[in-house]
């Protein structure tokens, strides 16, 4: 099958080691495309709830695929965020065409495009981490609940529902704080010349332009910059493309001929034993990441 070019392609929040992530799904998707530049830009493998006891062998599949775009010489930066902050201790690492950054400006086109993921703005991370910690993992159960509730929806004939969505859309807060985490990185893109700010970190997919929201009379008032928000791979399943100088998002969506073989690469390789597993992690930057216990507190910046 010919696969899709791309210029750049951007995922965030795929947690990687969770039970919400959607593995297989995502090999999917990145068995389809030939990017020219790869964007991984935060909470890819999430060490929070990492469990040894848990690591599918498609989420495994996932990190092989993604360091075998380094191999075949197109760049992957692995941009830091929140669940996989203890790789900050790591930043400006470079090994070949795999770079770790905590942050990164390119430019598109004649046009500069800052990523970084977006959890700097976060008060819970700056100041009650445990709290946030503990909310993660009730994030996680409930993605495993609502697994649930859909499977018994689609047995009566019923329409798949999102519990995380109709609480944020229902939490007056929430509502609030993502609107809030828009407008912050819209107005520091502003003010510091960028023509694109990407985000992850809160699981909103989105293309959007956003306008300077500063007091009047302002020198970046009525300035404009797009904003855009890669979303994740528990609920959305989503991704942003740019190629030939224009952005898209994707979506994802199953294709069953696709699906046949990806599953069966899938159960060609049974989950690793812990011991078995970390001998053959693919990549000396993967055995950091597993061997990882603790370490002291990060402090992004931007």
């Amino acid at each position: 099958m010919e696969k899709r070019k791309i210029d750049l392609l951007v995922l965030s929040d795929l947690h990687l080691g969770t039970y919400g992530c959607h593995g297989k799904e995502l090999l999917q998707y990145l068995d389809q495309i030939e990017p020219g530049t790869v964007i991984l830009n935060g909470d890819i493998i999430d060490i929070w709830q990492f469990k040894k006891r848990y690591w599918p062998a498609s989420h495994m599949q996932v990190l092989r695929r993604l360091l075998k775009f380094a191999e075949k010489g197109i760049p992957v930066y692995y941009l830091t965020g929140n669940h996989d902050e203890m790789l900050r201790k790591f930043s400006d690492y470079r090994l070949g065409n795999l770079y770790l950054r905590d942050k990164l400006v390119l430019e598109l086109d004649g046009k500069k495009a800052w990523f970084f993921h977006g959890d700097v703005f976060d008060v819970s991370m700056q100041y009650s981490k445990w709290l946030a910690r503990l909310g993660g993992q009730g994030y996680d159960l409930l993605i495993i609940l609502n697994r649930g509730v859909n499977l018994l929806l689609e047995k009566v004939g019923r329409e798949k529902i999102s519990l995380s969505k109709r609480i944020k859309d229902g939490v007056k807060t929430a509502v609030r704080f993502i609107s809030d985490f828009e407008q912050i990185a819209a107005d520091l893109a502003i003010e510091r010349g960028y023509d694109y700010v990407v985000c992850g970190h809160i699981h909103q997919p989105v293309i959007k332009t956003m306008f300077a929201k500063e007091p009047g009379g302002n020198a970046h008032a009525g300035k404009s910059v797009t904003y855009l928000n890669s979303g994740d791979w528990i609920e959305n399943l989503s991704a942003l493309e740019y190629h030939l100088g224009q952005w898209s998002l994707y979506r994802y969506a199953p294709k069953a001929e696709i699906k046949s073989s990806i599953e069966a690469e899938i159960e060609e390789r049974a989950p690793l034993s812990t011991p078995s597993r970390e001998r053959l992690l693919p990549h000396p930057l993967l055995e950091e990441i597993f061997s990882l216990s603790s370490v002291g507190k990060a402090r992004p910046s931007l």
